[in-house]
């Protein structure tokens, strides 16, 4: 069997600190000429990922990148070459973009693009970039619900985004009438809810997505049905590889600390989180176990998107 050559390819997603990324669109004579992506190109010989990006985005829009983080790495087969391109986060660079190939630039909103058509590559990457920095864990099992929903109201009033509702002490009628009452909220403030290991609770209440421990992912065929996100928590490159196989949009990896809820376990560390962030996955990887907000930074230099938080979450309030 003839297996087709894989052209190694870097990309570049130029982050601006508010959040908007920059694509650029294909030129004339090259295939897909006029559909749009993230700038980058193939990798030379001897070259590191890393090399080829800070060379292509300077040949192609005359900027010297100061700052970048590697972040998913996406395969996909076109009609003309399969292709395999690690991403980057670039959030530093000197020089403003200028169309060295006569290409056009357009500097985007994640959930919000005004340009198209998108290449297709790229298309999944669009929506890792919704994901925010921090995932915040719900707490009510050590706070107390009426504690927690109290610092969940702060939250939300200071801007939460992102919610995994994850009571595992809760019996299955308890913790349906907490999300009930937790989605009411999140609703008001924009706030998306992702259920904790139930699927058929989040298609009923219609929340935004669920969250699933290894165990149950590994019992998937493929990925459920009307649930629009979809996360996993794994220890492992094999319990990532099962996130891979059911579609997932992201994966929680850890723990990377010790902490209270792991005791006698030992924890990955950093080292062992970049093992696993290396081997090249195409969705977003945060840390978790003892995570704050200072970890984030730590966290994109590793390979990760960042943080998932549990007790930081809210004592931090």
């Amino acid at each position: 069997m003839t297996h087709a050559r894989i052209t190694h390819v870097a990309a570049g997603i130029l982050l601006r600190p508010e959040g908007g990324f920059l694509l650029g669109s294909r030129p004339v004579g090259k295939p897909y000429a006029g559909y749009w992506e993230f700038p980058g190109g193939k990798l030379e010989a001897g070259e590191t990922a890393l090399d080829a990006l800070k060379r292509e985005l300077h040949e192609e829009m005359g900027i010297a990148v100061t700052a970048a983080t590697p972040w998913l790495v996406q395969t996909f087969t076109y009609p003309h070459a399969t292709v395999r391109l690690q991403f980057f986060r670039v959030t530093a660079w000197e020089g403003e973009p200028q169309a060295h190939e006569g290409q056009a630039f357009a500097w985007q909103t994640p959930g919000a693009l005004n340009v198209s058509p998108i290449l297709p590559a790229n298309g999944p990457i669009l929506r890792g970039l919704a994901l925010p920095p921090a995932l915040a864990l719900s707490s009510a099992g050590t706070l107390g619900s009426d504690a927690w929903l109290a610092r969940l109201d702060e939250r939300l009033a200071r801007g939460l985004r992102w919610l995994v509702l994850r009571e595992p002490q809760l019996d299955p009628a308890s913790y349906r009438e907490l999300a009930t009452t937790v989605l009411a909220r999140a609703r008001r403030h924009g706030c998306r809810v992702l259920l904790h290991g139930d699927i058929a609770l989040a298609q009923a209440l219609g929340a935004d997505g669920v969250q699933l421990p290894a165990r149950l992912a590994a019992t998937l065929a493929k990925r459920p049905r009307g649930i629009d996100w979809l996360g996993v928590s794994a220890h492992n490159a094999a319990e990532l590889a099962i996130a891979q196989r059911i579609g997932a949009d992201y994966a929680l990896i850890g723990h990377v600390r010790d902490t209270a809820s792991h005791p006698g376990e030992p924890a990955l560390g950093w080292d062992g989180f970049a093992a696993l962030t290396g081997s090249g996955w195409p969705f977003p990887i945060y840390a978790i176990g003892g995570m704050s907000d200072a970890d984030i930074a730590t966290a994109q230099v590793h390979g990760g998107h960042g943080v998932a938080q549990l007790s930081m979450a809210w004592s931090q309030a």
